[in-house]
């Protein structure tokens, strides 16, 4: 599905981003480890999300949706108790990363894993190899793609350092430490996404962070109770993006995730000199929260200037990085992303089709081996831009269309959907005349 975003007069007025996308992946798999119900509000209604309660489905959770939209009760099937299943999982990168680790310390069973064209291109080695150091039986497709299957079989704690900064892969593993014998013990250089450790803690886990090491040991049994999924943070960048570059724009994001490990776009677009202003959790990476806060952001219009995201920034504002180029062809200098490697290997090549795409519109910009450079030349002309099935690209193309100056169109607007269904309806709201 093609469509076309034209030059646009001031975004205004408020919404609320769909509910987050990582915290929804999660509050389904942590309510089917639970053994008593989990009511969840604000859950994401995505295609990603979708995949995830059909996979707790397989593994023998019941799934209630309630009258309210995004109101869900899930019945789990307890931490040791998943029913075999094959588990399709569309193009959820979380699921196919998390899943694993709950499930490869269940001994005597089978699960099967599956997705789409990008699933398979996906690295699943970077979960394979810790779990297989714990003892877990995986065989995946060329030693580390999709199709695999996971063979549950009793796990050791073991210590882990992370590789790359990753949320999934430390979750991966942390899941699978309440299973293992011994102690678990996650070493991440930088801190990542930390939704995973909050609800451990919430559901009364033993957790510890002490600097790098994350440290945990077997439990067994979690309990919840209630969830509440805030508006997701890397969902209203689009929209906080496009008030940013519009002249003339204010527009307020309400009920967003406040928590720090979520807000690193915003803290890089202060920096350039956007105008953001909301009350944002401070970083505090020595402990662990059990909440997750929320907060009200209310963003205008305003002159941009370069910067430089240094790797230990990446992994905060991982899936914002391509608005961040975005940003840089209107800023006056250059901007700089180095250490974002990690681009490569998501729904698409994240850097290759970034770079790609906005010099399609008259960007200028070179792809380095772990980033981009942009340098700044007044904005962007426009053109067309392929989003190569990217939920992310595609919602890139028509902000960048609102901002140029001839509009954008854009190739596959349908892949919004993975992650925001009602992006278009909730981008044609603030551009309503108020």
């Amino acid at each position: 599905m093609n469509r076309r975003f034209d030059p646009s007069g001031p975004l205004r007025g408020s919404l609320r981003a769909p509910g987050d996308k990582s915290m929804s992946h999660r509050a389904a798999l942590f309510g089917a480890m639970c053994d008593e119900p989990v009511r969840v509000t604000g859950y994401l209604e995505a295609a990603d999300t979708y995949s995830t309660l059909n996979a707790v489905r397989a593994c023998g959770a019941l799934v209630e949706e309630g009258a309210d939209r995004g109101t869900l009760t899930i019945r789990g099937a307890g931490l040791r108790a998943a029913a075999e299943a094959h588990i399709d999982v569309g193009n959820a990168g979380t699921l196919m990363r998390l899943a694993p680790g709950w499930l490869a310390g269940q001994p005597g069973g089978e699960w099967s894993f599956d997705g789409d064209a990008s699933i398979r291109r996906r690295p699943v080695d970077r979960v394979a190899i810790p779990l297989r150091q714990m003892g877990a039986w995986i065989e995946t497709t060329d030693d580390r793609f999709a199709p695999f299957t996971v063979h549950g079989m009793p796990l050791r704690g073991i210590e882990y350092e992370l590789p790359v900064a990753s949320a999934q892969i430390k979750s991966c593993v942390l899941m699978a430490g309440l299973l293992a014998s011994g102690t678990t013990t996650v070493i991440e250089s930088e801190p990542s996404r930390d939704h995973t450790e909050r609800l451990l803690a919430r559901a009364g886990v033993r957790i510890t962070r002490d600097g790098d090491r994350i440290e945990l040991t077997q439990h067994d049994e979690l309990e919840l109770g209630d969830i509440h999924v805030p508006g997701d943070p890397s969902s209203a960048a689009f929209h906080i993006a496009a008030a940013i570059l519009v002249k003339g724009s204010r527009i307020v994001i309400t009920d967003m995730s406040a928590n720090w490990t979520r807000t690193g776009f915003v803290r890089i677009a202060e920096r350039m000199g956007a105008v953001v202003i909301g009350d944002l959790e401070k970083p505090n990476p020595g402990t662990i929260a059990r909440d997750e806060p929320v907060c009200e952001v209310d963003v205008a219009s305003g002159p941009l200037k370069g910067t430089t995201v240094e790797p230990h920034e990446v992994p905060l504002a991982i899936d914002e990085l391509p608005l961040v180029a975005l940003l840089g062809c209107f800023a006056e200098g250059e901007t700089v992303v180095t250490g974002a490697q990690e681009l490569r290997v998501k729904e698409s090549d994240r850097i290759a089709t970034v770079v790609d795409g906005l010099r399609g519109l008259g960007a200028h910009i070179e792809a380095t081996e772990d980033g981009f450079v942009v340098t700044g030349n007044g904005g962007l002309r426009g053109g067309t831009l392929e989003a190569h099935g990217d939920h992310r690209l595609a919602m890139l193309g028509a902000v960048a269309g609102l901002a140029s100056r001839d509009g954008v169109e854009v190739v596959g607007m349908d892949a919004a959907a993975v992650s925001y269904p009602g992006f278009e309806s909730d981008l044609a709201s603030l551009l309503k005349p108020t």
